[in-house]
């Protein structure tokens, strides 16, 4: 078999794919540091011999500036990036402080100082901050992922942020439609993904490096546009208040001109998700005591509550859906990132981690009853969810 196919292709969610390439590469000795590898960018035995594959590519030859992701698997391509004089751009971890950090070594730098400058502590210790005006022009983008196909169609970790990164740039205008893409993985993660489990926020590559090939995709699927305002699972509210530098792009959009409602904030539900953030405490006091039949007892979830409050006028529009059997080391942003892929977006969720279960608030019936369809069978971590309306939405009816 090709050293693409050494795990079991055509699995049926980006979820299923991720879980079985982290599995994979912890159990054949694959996975390198930080491990566990699980809810990362994989780090993989050869990173560094796939990273110098770089150097031969005409992309690489030609480009002046070149933006690499943070992962560990991508230090060899910082490092390449450094030592062939490119100015080299790194995005800041989960863009929290701004874009890109660009790396300066220091005059007359050695190998050893270009070593420690292509590290994470090095990208902290040789940087400046690159904001929305700072003129970039990337000729290369190096993204890292968790798996893809010799078609170009990439899954990274469930967070976004690589894709998100690519939408911003092309907003502002420091790539173009032909800037080529290239990933760096383990032969092991290049394997067959379905066209259909791709969103059009998602970011296709042009290139393969692994240990063993360099893999030219002739890609044809456009790359994003722009940022999707739109979509909720390409923004939502709670990306924009933690990135910070979205929410600048999004006002200098609307200025000029474009539409910037985000699906969360779509006027049809605007009245809901009002009564949802006002009403917090009511709504975390409601879904509180309502666990589903044979669930562990009632801890104390991670919102604060008030039981004795009654419930507020308007606020029983909202429906909740009950997901338990969660595993204790998933995080709440895993099952966000699942929610987003299924496009079912809760207005709200009630994180009850230490309990293995989580409460999903959705505006109406209908949207909780899609919620519950939709994740019906869904694996996350290994274990296979249990998914049904909350009491209280039963009984009503």
């Amino acid at each position: 078999a090709a050293p693409g196919r050494a795990l079991p292709s055509g699995p049926s969610s980006k979820w299923d794919i991720r879980e079985k390439v982290w599995e994979h590469l912890e159990a054949s000795g694959l996975a390198e540091f930080p491990r566990p590898v699980r809810g990362r960018i994989p780090n993989f035995k050869g990173s560094l011999q796939a990273c110098c594959s770089l150097r031969e590519l005409d992309a690489f030859s030609r480009a002046r500036e070149v933006k690499v992701d943070p992962d560990k698997p991508l230090e060899g391509a910082r490092l390449a990036a450094l030592q062939a004089r490119k100015t080299l751009l790194v995005p800041t971890p989960r863009l929290r402080t701004g874009l890109f950090n660009r790396i300066v070594p220091p005059p007359g730098a050695t190998k050893e100082i270009l070593r420690r400058c292509a590290t994470s502590q090095g990208v902290k210790d040789y940087s400046v901050p690159v904001g929305l005006d700072g003129k970039a022009q990337v000729d290369l983008v190096v993204v890292g992922s968790v798996a893809v196909s010799e078609k170009g169609w990439r899954i990274g970790k469930g967070e976004g942020y690589a894709d998100m990164e690519y939408a911003m740039m092309v907003s502002m205008g420091a790539v173009q439609e032909d800037t080529p893409v290239v990933t760096i993985v383990h032969d092991c993660q290049v394997l067959d993904i379905a066209e259909e489990i791709l969103d059009d926020h998602d970011l296709t590559v042009d290139y393969i490096l692994t240990p063993t090939r360099t893999i030219q995709t002739n890609c044809k699927r456009p790359k994003p546009q722009g940022i999707m305002w739109h979509k909720a699972s390409s923004v939502s509210s709670e990306m924009l208040g933690k990135i910070p530098i979205l929410k600048t792009l999004r006002s200098r959009e609307k200025q000029a001109g474009k539409d910037v409602t985000l699906q969360d904030e779509h006027p049809a539900l605007a009245n809901t998700n009002r009564a949802a953030v006002s009403n917090k405490k009511l709504m975390a006091a409601n879904t509180q005591p309502q666990a589903a039949p044979g669930s562990a007892p009632v801890g104390q979830p991670r919102v604060e509550s008030d039981p004795v409050k009654p419930r507020s006028e308007g606020s029983d529009t909202i429906s909740t859906v009950y997901v338990g059997n969660l595993p204790g080391r998933l995080r709440v942003s895993e099952l966000k990132s699942a929610l987003r892929e299924l496009r079912v977006v809760p207005v709200r969720v009630n994180w009850q981690g230490a309990q293995h279960r989580a409460f999903l608030d959705y505006r109406d019936q209908g949207a909780a009853d899609r919620a519950v369809s939709s994740l019906q069978g869904l694996s996350l971590g290994g274990s296979a969810l249990r998914v049904e309306l909350a009491k209280s939405q039963r009984n009503k009816g």
